[in-house]
């Protein structure tokens, strides 16, 4: 037993020290945060495991509450599927006030969760006002006037707007479920900027659409030049104070010495809190009478900006069906808040798993949420006055 221990403890050591002279000990956070705790990819608590800064609230306003609120059950289809699949918080917001909601599983209404890909949504909109302020020009600024390695060859040609619609022509590769790709280095690493400006640009820039969380880094990393605030300050006091959140956020940066902000994830809030962005949305960037976002910046945002990519605008997943259209935040996991403007209707969904169906752009089950949801809206309707 004592020979055994001894060669186990020489062969973790030799892994450990083959892992940080190859330049992967960013694993060991995986296997910390990640296969440890049973799992197999990040989780929407892991934010616990991180170092994270505060996104401070000021006035805060609770959401109004629909005068039929909660008088509407969930459908029988609905609640398995929140059973299944881990869902921990959700709503259904109409006319500005919320007709339903639940959380599960020990969760409740000031429970923080990930945002992963959701953040996307943010980082977009502070574009916007960092253009509106006259911190950036335009959505055609070249990223090569803020990091001079984007000054020659494909590199040259890539915009800041290129980079909010995911069409960079970047290196990178989206990948969730190897501890040894791109994605898990940006995560579990430390020195996320050196990362992030690491990549190529391997084909023209402004062409097409490739889903690449690289390009909101980058972009998070342009918008902090360009402001010369961090973004997590940026976003307290362009949105999150201005939207009377109810509570702080966090968002995870990948090291206290180097304080760069997950841009492309990890904003760790509730529900209703994450609603409030698609409420400015809704209402043209506008807030209680004032213009917070350029409104013309906010219609471009949530239009596909190539006719055959129709399922992205500028940090935003667009989806039509026959009579809706919505524009959503969506995360890992199956996270999103999806706005249908002309039904004035929200729909927001937070958990811990997802279907996967494919080639689907969207969320596996997003469509069957927005439509359960709809037929509870419709019950709602044939409600007594």
């Amino acid at each position: 037993m004592k020979k055994f221990t001894s060669r186990l403890i020489i062969v973790i050591a030799v892994l450990v020290a083959t892992l940080y002279l190859s330049g992967t000990e960013y694993v060991l956070k995986a296997v910390q945060t990640i296969y440890l705790q049973g799992r197999t990819t990040a989780s929407i608590d892991d934010y616990t495991f991180f170092d994270n800064k505060v996104v401070t609230i000021g006035n805060s306003k609770a959401w109004p509450l629909h005068k039929n609120y909660n008088k509407v059950s969930a459908t029988d289809r609905l609640s398995k599927l929140h059973k299944t699949q881990g869902t921990v918080a959700f709503l259904i917001i109409k006319n500005d006030s919320i007709l339903f909601e639940k959380y599960y599983d020990g969760y409740n209404e000031n429970s923080k969760s990930n945002s992963f890909s959701m953040a996307k949504s943010y980082v977009s909109g502070l574009l916007g006002k960092a253009i509106m302020e006259g911190h950036i020009k335009s959505l055609d600024q070249p990223v090569g006037d803020f990091f001079p390695q984007y000054n020659s060859g494909l590199s040259s040609e890539v915009t800041v707007g290129d980079l909010a619609s995911m069409a960079s022509g970047s290196s990178w590769k989206e990948s969730y479920y190897s501890p040894f790709t791109i994605t898990a280095r940006a995560y579990f690493g430390k020195e996320l900027e050196k990362t992030i400006l690491g990549l190529t640009t391997v084909s023209s820039p402004g062409e097409s659409f490739k889903y690449a969380s690289g390009d909101t880094q980058l972009l998070a990393m342009v918008i902090e030049k360009a402001t010369g605030k961090k973004m997590y300050d940026y976003l307290s006091e362009s949105f999150w104070i201005p939207l009377e959140s109810e509570n702080e956020a966090l968002w995870q940066i990948d090291s206290e010495e180097n304080d760069m902000v997950k841009a492309y994830c990890c904003i760790a809030t509730n529900a209703k809190d994450f609603a409030r962005f698609g409420r400015l949305y809704k209402d043209n960037g506008k807030w209680n009478g004032k213009q917070l976002l350029d409104s013309t910046f906010v219609t471009k945002s949530i239009q596909p900006r190539f006719k055959e990519s129709p399922q992205y605008g500028y940090g935003w997943w667009l989806r039509k069906t026959e009579n809706k259209s919505f524009f959503m935040m969506e995360g890992h996991l199956g996270q999103f808040v999806a706005v249908e403007p002309r039904d004035n209707v929200m729909v927001v969904r937070l958990g811990q798993e997802k279907k996967s169906y494919g080639n689907d752009p969207y969320n596996g089950d997003i469509s069957t949420y927005i439509e359960e949801a709809y037929k509870m809206l419709l019950s709602e309707q044939q409600l007594q006055p």
